[in-house]
């Protein structure tokens, strides 16, 4: 690394630009053609039963609804990944690489995390029923 720069390709940069284009062009389509899953307006003298957050929350709420104290983990996970940079072990990289050796374990923890995440919003989206019970039928 010279003067605090890191090596990379215009290519590896193209395509970034390229994916991110594509990925804005898409959730604008689907903004547009696929209407919103929003319920009536909020009712005090009738609670729906679950009620669920919004679907990027689900998956805290899923995991909330298991212990309130299950809310620390998340923290501890939401902080470590706040301070990857700054953790002992942090490898510099000289070149921009997709899922570089050097960081295999960070790779993996991150993975993982975002399936664990997946998981629970899918179990809370389509499994939860009355009073958050868990249930297989629609």
């Amino acid at each position: 690394m010279k003067d605090g720069f890191v090596k990379s390709s215009p290519h590896f940069f193209r395509l970034i630009n390229r994916s991110m284009l594509l990925l804005i062009t898409l959730l604008l389509i689907g903004a547009a053609l696929i209407p919103a899953p929003l319920q009536e307006a909020a009712n005090p003298a009738l609670t729906p039963n679950p009620a669920k957050s919004a679907w990027f929350l689900l998956w805290t709420q899923e995991l909330v609804s298991w212990s309130r104290l299950m809310i620390y983990p998340l923290i501890a996970v939401a902080g470590m990944f706040f301070l990857l940079p700054w953790l002992p072990g942090s490898v510099h990289l000289h070149r921009a690489r997709w899922f570089p050796r050097e960081q295999l374990a960070v790779t993996i923890l991150t993975m993982f995390v975002f399936a664990v995440i997946l998981v629970l919003t899918i179990v809370a989206l389509f499994f939860r029923g009355a009073n958050w019970s868990l249930t297989f039928h629609s």
